[in-house]
């Protein structure tokens, strides 16, 4: 059966970079299993689904070492392009990623990676959906099958418009470009589709899902967090129609995604985020049998890594952010406070005194030959070494504040109200906590408590764009932390409004494309 699941893999693995971008529209390979072996049964296609989850967490060593599925999303396109991340690393390559500087080459191997990414889970789900109602099976397990692999097509077409798409109060309703809308097992020319109408086959996708997930009335198995089930559907709805501007789909969905996965506790916030607890709702497999070792997302970013590209190069919160979390708030306690110990203002670098606090208080969640600096995240935690952890999607926080963001358009700020108590106060994070904002002081505080609690965990960029403001970095002059080659301010019109240009590749093979592709 193991072997079934990476043959299955290999559909979407089978090409090389070196050709056209039909690259992930080569579903079946000479020295593959094809697809009447696939879809025979639905146990069979269940596997697929479990091929598309390790696609997730594939290193894709035909771009660069670090390019590893969703952990490069999170840490290149979502941390460090954002406001609030800073990475201790003074190198003028680390700058251009973060300041979006590859977003306008059509070559850039950063500008093809989401794109190729996402079409290979694309057109793996595609396959899936088209063959599953042949399959040997119960009603139920094709039913639950289809859903899952509609939840992951809605969630891909999702992240390429956040990336490749205007934000929506850009759009003039919709009606600018998207992404190519491909539903099918085709290789042929395609246009590219309007962001409404990507957005309305995202919705549809979703009803689609809901309706599979309920009629099959089979549950995830447990211990697979890293499978789609109803409440991912939800979530991911809740995301897009977020993102659409589509308030009230918005809060119906994050109310209805977190139910049955209460908030974690104050323990469990403080273990790494590196396996899923009650508050997951989908989550990026990984395990220490199929280490990328040093290129693996934690490798990356986990404080206690033994990776040279975090022991000397770790992230930090921004100084300007870690000085807005309140003194009674868990969340602070998850970074390093200099309080009044040295540290080299323009580096970040910590003196004598504030390393060997960090090294007294904080020695379990740091290497031992870690580099220590002033604001350096403790909040992500690699569970094997170098870099093996589990990845979360989507959580129940943030389905708290796509509601409460949602209800201050809907002049539902009394909702609001009590969903940020609710996160901050009762769930223990702070529990002096208390909110009686209005107007837009209300929703100013949503975003900075989607700040605070999503730090680091690859939506920062997303979050900005969406809502249309400035990302602005001070340096240490201008009293903030960011390096001088981070340092500055983004505006919201910036590089084609942050919209990623349609890669070079997709357009050579493409033909359709042109005359839309802006």
């Amino acid at each position: 059966m193991k072997k079934l699941i990476y043959s299955v893999v290999a559909l979407c693995l089978g090409a090389s970079l070196a050709s056209c971008s039909s690259d992930y529209l080569d579903l079946y390979p000479d020295n593959s299993t094809g697809p009447n072996v696939i879809f025979a049964t639905t146990e069979n296609a269940q596997l697929a689904v479990n091929g598309m989850t390790r696609l997730m967490s594939q290193q894709y060593q035909g771009f660069n070492q670090w390019f590893n599925g969703e952990g490069t999303i999170k840490t290149l396109y979502g941390n460090f392009t954002g406001n609030d991340y800073h990475r201790l690393y003074n190198n003028s390559g680390m700058a251009a990623i973060a300041n979006g500087s590859n977003s306008q080459n059509s070559s850039s191997i950063y500008d093809y990676y989401p794109w190729f990414y996402y079409y290979q889970l694309i057109s793996n789900a595609n396959s899936i959906i088209m063959h599953i109602d042949e399959a040997q099976g119960t009603e139920q397990d094709r039913a639950f099958v289809k859903a899952e692999a509609l939840t992951f097509r809605a969630y891909s077409y999702s992240q390429l418009l956040q990336i490749y798409g205007k934000r929506w109060m850009d759009s003039n309703n919709g009606a600018t470009r998207g992404v190519v809308l491909r539903l099918d097992e085709s290789k042929g020319n395609m246009p590219l589709s309007t962001l409404a109408d990507c957005y309305t086959q995202i919705y549809k996708d979703l009803d689609e899902a809901v309706r599979l997930f309920t009629l099959s009335g089979k549950k995830r198995p447990s211990g697979n967090n890293h499978l789609p089930n109803l409440n991912a559907a939800y979530a991911v709805y809740a995301r897009a129609a977020i993102n659409r501007e589509d308030w009230a789909t918005a809060a119906k969905y994050a109310a209805l995604a977190r139910q049955g996965y209460p908030l974690m506790t104050n323990d469990e916030y403080k273990e790494g985020f590196n396996t899923p607890n009650s508050e997951w709702i989908w989550s990026v497999y990984s395990s220490e049998q199929e280490s990328l070792y040093f290129y693996q997302y934690f490798a990356y970013e986990g404080s206690n890594s033994s990776s040279s590209t975090w022991s000397k190069r770790p992230a930090a919160i921004s100084k300007e952010l870690y000085d807005r979390i309140p003194s009674t708030d868990l969340r602070r306690d998850l970074f390093l406070d200099p309080k009044t110990d040295d540290y080299n203002a323009a580096s970040s670098a910590a003196g004598a005194e504030l390393t060997s606090r960090a090294r007294n208080e904080y020695g379990d969640r740091l290497y031992e030959k870690s580099s220590i600096f002033a604001f350096m995240q403790l909040k992500q935690m690699t569970k094997v070494q170098p870099g093996v952890g589990e990845m979360n999607l989507f959580r129940s926080a943030e389905m708290y504040l796509i509601e409460a963001e949602a209800d201050c358009h809907l002049n539902k700020e009394a909702d609001a109200r009590r969903l940020l108590i609710e996160l901050n106060n009762a769930s223990g994070r702070n529990p002096e906590y208390t909110c009686d904002k209005s107007g837009d002081e209300l929703l100013e505080e949503v975003r900075l408590y989607t700040r605070i609690e999503l730090w680091g965990e690859g939506r920062d960029w997303f979050n900005y764009k969406r809502w249309g403001l400035p990302i602005v970095r001070h340096s240490s002059a201008q009293g903030g932390s960011f390096l001088q080659v981070f340092a500055g301010t983004i505006a919201p019109d910036a590089n084609n409004g942050w919209t990623w240009v349609v890669p070079s590749k997709e357009i050579d093979y493409n033909s359709d494309v042109l005359g839309n592709e802006k």
